[in-house]
């Protein structure tokens, strides 16, 4: 899959509220009222990483999640990224807590 530009980024994210582009991928951080309920999410997501077999970075801080996706062996960021993304704001808005 093909690296997008600087520009298709910026275009793609204005869809994304709250996500950035930062170090070469896009990213986001959640909050939780709870520790657990921002693992609960996690486990979500890596559910939905594993079917699409595209991973994204996961950094765990208490009750704040944040996720960064790029395609490594693209160099940077590409559609599957956006589409994880996209499927990680659905996962997120669908929660229970």
């Amino acid at each position: 899959m093909a690296k997008l530009s600087a520009e298709q980024i910026a275009e793609k994210l204005k869809a994304l509220p709250g996500w950035e582009y930062k170090d070469n991928a896009i990213g986001k951080m959640f909050k939780f009222k709870e520790y657990l309920h921002g693992i609960e999410f996690v486990q979500k997501v890596a559910e939905i990483a594993e079917a699409a077999d595209h991973h994204p970075d996961i950094a765990i801080n208490y009750t704040r999640v944040t996720f960064s996706c790029s395609t490594h062996d693209a160099g940077g960021v590409t559609d599957k990224d956006f589409k994880l993304a996209d499927n990680i704001e659905i996962a997120f808005n669908d929660r229970d807590a």
